[in-house]
């Protein structure tokens, strides 16, 4: 019987996964690549935007490079380098070390805990948890910039957090004690995870679903009086009643989807984040919401991406403290 013949090892693998191991050993390879990532071929002033006059400022005897990685605009007369004018602005990390973690971040399927970036990078974990809250905050969508979901949009709501320590509370106390994540969900499409209070859920979905959609939800009391604002109508399934799905002459009725969102997000929350405070759990659902949303990209078109929404954001460790 003969074999058959071994392709080429790695051969799937793109060029920027080929490249990122290099970015996370180097600094200078980290800066080429954050370069390239941001700027293209035609670099762009940091300062004040303009194209075409910026040039690598490099020693006057040996003609490398400023051990700053710095580069200098003729119409602004300003140093920058490719840190201005993003989330990594002012930060002490190696760009290597950034390179690193956009990485894990993208790929990591449920997500990577900044002590395992703690362990994997030798930094503290007061500047590991730092650097992945700057992450989250470049992959979250900017208010206002989000379209509403279209077509057949799947909604529902779970509940995160520990059990309350009063032993007599009911089912309803207990869910009190809990903080509540809706989902929204076009069935192909995005997705819009959010944390709100539950009284807040209905306001929550009619913010972010388009009027011409089919919302379709389980049989809550939370979505009571949405579906006549939806010209889809609002269809439910009975859970309670063993039902998970419903054929009807133009749709299938059921919330698997979104669902399936949950199973992963509270895979990632409780096994490999563990403890997340209601305080920062928006830029948890951010990181996954993005994720979910790239689905399709393999991980090296993923990473490069998230890098390049880092530019024209800024997260500084005050307005995390203070939230």
């Amino acid at each position: 019987m003969k074999s058959r013949p071994q392709g080429k090892v790695a051969s799937n693998a793109s060029d920027v996964v080929l490249r990122l191991p290099e970015a996370c050993r180097d600094e200078r390879a980290a800066v080429e690549f954050m370069e390239e990532q941001r700027w293209g071929s035609e670099p762009s002033c940091a300062r004040c935007g303009v194209v075409g006059e910026c040039y690598q400022m490099r020693d006057r005897k040996t003609g490398e490079r400023s051990s700053r990685y710095l580069w200098r605009c003729r119409a602004c007369k300003k140093q920058y380098t490719v840190r201005v004018g993003t989330v990594l602005e002012d930060s002490p990390i190696p760009l290597r070390v950034w390179c690193h973690a956009f990485w894990r971040a993208s790929s990591s399927k449920k997500g990577v805990s900044a002590l395992q970036i703690k362990r994997e990078t030798g930094l503290s974990y007061k500047s590991a948890l730092f650097m992945m809250h700057r992450i989250r905050f470049a992959m979250a969508t900017p208010p206002g910039q989000a379209r509403p979901l279209t077509g057949t949009v799947e909604a529902d709501e779970t509940y995160f957090g520990g059990k309350p320590r009063r032993r007599n509370y009911g089912k309803t106390g207990e869910r009190r004690e809990k903080a509540c994540i809706v989902a929204m969900v076009e069935r192909g499409g995005e997705i819009r995870p959010k944390h709100v209070e539950p009284e807040g859920v209905n306001w929550t979905v009619y913010k972010n679903v388009s009027p011409e959609a089919r919302l379709v939800t389980d049989e809550s009391s939370l979505y009571i009086g949405i579906g006549k604002t939806y010209q889809g109508g609002h269809h439910t399934v009975k859970h309670k009643a063993y039902e998970y799905a419903r054929v009807t002459a133009d749709a299938v009725i059921h919330t698997n989807t979104v669902e399936g969102f949950f199973s992963l997000l509270k895979r990632g929350l409780h096994g490999t984040f563990h403890s997340v405070s209601r305080k920062h759990l928006h830029r948890y659902l951010s990181e996954f919401e993005y994720r979910y949303n790239t689905r399709s990209m393999e991980d090296g078109a993923r990473t490069v991406q998230a890098i390049k929404s880092a530019e024209g954001k800024r997260l500084k460790y005050r307005e995390q403290v203070e939230g």
